[in-house]
Parts: C-alpha cells; sequence; structure tokens
C-alpha cells in the first residue's frame, strides 16, 4: 500500500515509490539521495509537523515535513 513517509513509524523502513511533488521536488530529493527504488528507514521525526530524519544506507538526512510528504513509499515485502 502507498503511503507518505510521515505515516512510517520511527525506525520502520521501506521502499520509495513516487515522489509525488513536481520536478523541483524531485530534483531536490534526488539530489540528497532519495530516488524511487532505494529503501529508506524513517529514523526520527518531531511531533508537530518538524523535520524527519530519513536514512538511506549509512547516511542519514534531515528533510522539512512538507518535503517529506512528498516521498511516497509502500512496505518491503
Amino acid at each position: 500500500m502507498k503511503k507518505s513517509i510521515t505515516k512510517l513509524k520511527n525506525k520502520e523502513e521501506a521502499r520509495v515509490v513516487a515522489i509525488a511533488g513536481g520536478k523541483e521536488a524531485a530534483r531536490r530529493l534526488e539530489a540528497l539521495g532519495i530516488r524511487v527504488g532505494k529503501t529508506v528507514k524513517k529514523v526520527h521525526s518531531m511531533l508537530f509537523r518538524g523535520p524527519i530524519t530519513i536514512q538511506i544506507g549509512q547516511t542519514k538526512i534531515s528533510v522539512g515535513h512538507g518535503l517529506a510528504e512528498k516521498i511516497m513509499v509502500e512496505d518491503l515485502k
């Protein structure tokens, strides 16, 4: 089932299946290493729409809540 990475629980892994934003959002996320097909792990998020920390391989990055909502993922299976 496709959902935003913001809906994952902390420490949960998923595979990126789409970027819901436009070209600029996709370009920014790709520059950070977040691409369709990559496995990502939600490391930490603030309670009230703060930045979300995501791990891709050994790299951890933080993205704003608005941009993170555009990262569509599905469970690993």
